[in-house]
């Protein structure tokens, strides 16, 4: 079919000279050169939350030593920051279904890249908590839309693997964090405000996404914006197909469960695992199940990561480590980060997304029991860069399979629900570090970390397994 041949909508979502609807044509392309111009313009924006978040837990042991404040206050500057992404996220996800993915990704950008730069210039605690306030806000809104708007692009076959490449950005953001942190944080005493300032990249990206990244097909439709929707897909029908290997296809010892792209379409109508049916909400009876699921795993997740990267680096300093030392060793565990995604985006398509998220997380409850009780450098290292590796691969697959779940009046709203209320846990989780610390030292920390790792990998394995299937519409 030629993107002539699709030129005149119709209102039903399909198109003259076609028996396909728009996102039936999305789903069958190839990966073109918008889809990569795509997910690298996501990418960037998802890079640059990243390394906001990161900085914090480098800035916390920093003014720490130049501040002189206590684990308690500084534990409250991180929590203020994901209080604002719980709220961000929540809210966020309604905004994007209501006004479009692509002006809510660029006004979150706006939004948190200004309040990291007036962070810059606080001179208090008190007003850097109420400005991370602002940029948690920022942050929490753009990560679920970041993904619904790459997973409502993908090719059927990709889309997975797409969306734990959107997420590899993160390993990028944050190992620009601990680069900052290890080189520039330390040179003196306002270095802390040096790497707030560089935080305001965001603001000026923003210009790119509204102007660059294309809209939502499905939301356009949704909204009637059927002109809109018909010459964007056209656009990508006429990109030229890009020689990146993103896709494996299945093997041949997998033929038996794989149905051939109609009949699965057939199968989901008809009420696959996939379909949704007529679902009113994200709690209704045919999503219910799922919903908990995977609000379970967002919250453990959430509870654990934070938990452990936020303070690794004032863990280190108060192990007798200098700044130095203690954010060099930081960096090098987040090194590992990078590996971990590239081998959940392998998997993803091949073992599929329910059993990649359950590895990983159990990977990742291993990990961070032999990190609480390292004891010699070496140890520290190592059982660090496994945390990483598992523990980035895991959020990788979550970030895939949430939009999975969800029809499209409601895939933004119920991926940022699950993000919110995930934030709940990250919010809390700053603040249990420092009484634990006290009362049973890294061993027990960890292990409560490690704990909840593996209540997630058993939530994960509730989820219904969709790889392959087609998003639902409704």
């Amino acid at each position: 079919m030629t993107p002539q041949e699709s030129s005149s909508p119709l209102h039903d979502g399909m198109s003259v000279g076609s028996s396909l609807t728009r996102t039936e044509r999305l789903d069958r392309l190839p990966v073109t050169r918008r889809h990569v111009k795509l997910l690298g313009g996501s990418g960037i924006g998802w890079a640059l939350d990243a390394m906001d978040v990161g900085l914090i837990g480098f800035i916390m042991a920093a003014l720490t030593t130049h501040w002189g404040l206590t684990h308690t206050e500084t534990s409250w500057l991180a929590s203020a920051g994901f209080i604002g992404m719980a709220l961000g996220a929540t809210f966020g996800g309604l905004l994007a279904d209501r006004f479009g993915r692509r002006n809510v990704f660029a006004a979150t950008l706006l939004v948190y890249g200004l309040a990291t730069g007036a962070s810059a210039l606080a001179g208090g605690l008190a007003v850097l908590i109420a400005l991370r306030f602002l940029v948690g806000l920022g942050l929490g809104a753009e990560l679920p839309v970041a993904s619904t708007l790459i997973s409502e692009f993908a090719p059927r076959k990709v889309r997975g693997r797409m969306v734990v490449i959107l997420e590899a950005f993160w390993a990028v953001g944050w190992l620009a964090a601990a680069v900052i942190g290890a080189f520039i944080i330390p040179l003196n005493d306002n270095g802390w405000r040096w790497a707030l300032a560089l935080g305001m990249v965001p603001a000026f990206y923003t210009l790119y996404v509204r102007m660059k990244l294309p809209e939502s097909v499905r939301f356009l439709e949704a909204k009637g914006r059927h002109s809109e929707a018909e010459g964007i897909v056209t656009s990508f029908e006429a990109s030229e197909p890009t020689r990146l290997r993103f896709q494996g296809e299945p093997h041949s010892s997998d033929a038996s469960r794989v149905l051939d792209e109609t009949q699965q379409d057939a199968a989901i109508v008809g009420g696959s695992s996939g379909s949704t049916g007529s679902a009113s909400g994200i709690w209704s009876p045919t999503l219910r199940r799922r919903t908990t699921a995977l609000w379970t795993v967002w919250f453990c997740i959430n509870l654990s990561y934070y938990g452990a990267f936020t303070w690794i680096p004032s863990i280190l300093v108060d192990q007798g480590y200098t700044l130095v030392k203690s954010f060099t060793f930081t960096l090098i565990i987040t090194l590992a980060q990078l590996p971990g995604y590239a081998v959940a985006a392998f998997l993803i398509e091949r073992w599929g997304r329910r059993s990649t998220l359950a590895t990983f997380l159990a990977g990742s409850a291993v990990a961070a029991a032999l990190y609480g009780f390292a004891g010699v450098e070496w140890q520290i290292i190592a059982a660090g860069c496994l945390l990483s590796f598992f523990n980035l691969g895991a959020w990788g697959a979550l970030y895939a399979i949430g939009p999975e779940l969800y029809p499209t009046t409601m895939r933004a709203r119920g991926t940022g629900a699950a993000t919110g209320f995930g934030r709940i846990a990250s919010i809390l989780a700053p603040l249990i570090v420092p009484p634990l610390l006290v009362f049973g030292g890294l061993p027990v920390l960890f292990t409560l970390f490690g704990t909840a790792f593996a209540v997630a990998a058993v939530a994960a394995l509730a989820l219904p397994e969709l790889k392959g299937t087609r998003l639902t519409e409704r």
